[in-house]
């Protein structure tokens, strides 16, 4: 594939409950989630990450993860899945009826401190005792975050060797599980060759038929969407966007929201790439997350008048 030909279809993964919602101070109101949530629903999502079970004194705005699980119990069509940093993360995730977890472990030292509290040795073997709970349980799937796989806000530039050495660990531990290795630019200073350069590698050196590939981008230096795009055409086949670009990862000082999906949607509609992701309800939900008190947002499309986005 050339990078000016389109793939068929991409899968998007609406992170604003979790990644957006997690960057808000104050806590929102269970009920306000769920009503911005129904509205990503109704835009025509069917991929999102509902949230993150982690210790409520770490990010207290996640304590609620449950209840919004709980609310959409019947929503058959829906993959939802939930951030897990270690197994007694994963062990409430399955509890509640997640079936498919994201365990996150940085490139980063510094930042896996930061943000987790342990070495990255010490994630990868959380990841060991998840993949023993999961082969278990033999109905959920495993996701992997690796956070920091461009740029480190302690630590600089990642090379992609660097990524290379924490995936060939991880993946030596997950056996046969299916996994989904996601790229994630968690300070928003990558850039679209950069992107493109770890995705070559990687993926050379890591295919097989039951790993799959995807990017997880933050908009700081508006590099957001060609981003993504150049992340789609080297291997990725989903995309991680949050609704009105809210969000901004509390452990890497200086970044800003999440690539918007409102902005993402606009580009591969132009291409005729599929998402099922309807713009104009999109923009209405768009607009209802940006109306949450206390939170950052970088959509671009927003600011466009309506008639003109059609």
């Amino acid at each position: 594939m050339t990078l000016l030909t389109p793939p068929e279809r991409v899968d998007i993964v609406e992170v604003a409950p979790r990644d957006g919602f997690q960057s808000i101070r104050e806590p929102l109101p269970t009920d306000e989630k769920i009503r911005c949530i129904q509205l990503l629903i109704e835009a025509g999502v069917t991929r999102m990450e509902i949230g993150s079970f982690v210790s409520p004194r770490a990010i207290p705005q996640m304590a609620d993860t449950g209840a919004l699980v709980a609310a959409f119990a019947d929503r058959a069509a829906m993959r939802f899945s939930a951030l897990v940093p270690n197994l007694r993360g994963a062990e409430l995730a399955l509890a509640q009826g997640i079936r498919e977890l994201v365990f996150v472990v940085s490139v980063s030292e510094s930042h896996n401190q930061a943000n987790v509290r342990r070495s990255v040795a010490q994630s990868l073997e959380d990841l060991a005792r998840i993949v023993e709970l999961l082969e278990r349980e033999g109905n959920a799937c495993l996701r992997l975050d690796l956070g920091t796989s461009f740029d480190c806000p302690y630590e600089g530039t990642i090379a992609w060797h660097q990524v290379d050495d924490v995936l060939s660990r991880a993946r030596a531990l997950c056996g046969n599980l299916h996994l989904e290795v996601a790229l994630c630019d968690t300070t928003g200073r990558a850039t679209p060759y950069q992107v493109a350069e770890h995705f070559r590698q990687l993926v050379a050196r890591h295919q097989g038929p039951r790993l799959t590939w995807a990017f997880h981008g933050h908009d700081t230096y508006g590099m957001g969407v060609a981003n993504a795009l150049f992340a789609i055409h080297h291997g990725a086949t989903t995309v991680d966007t949050a609704c009105a670009g809210l969000g901004g990862c509390p452990f890497a000082p200086g970044a800003t929201g999440n690539t918007a999906t409102e902005d993402l949607v606009y580009a591969l509609n132009g291409g005729q790439v599929y998402s099922g992701i309807d713009l104009s309800r999109l923009l209405a939900a768009a607009d209802a997350i940006a109306a949450l008190p206390g939170g950052q947002t970088a959509s671009h499309l927003r600011q466009v008048p309506r008639d003109r986005v059609a």
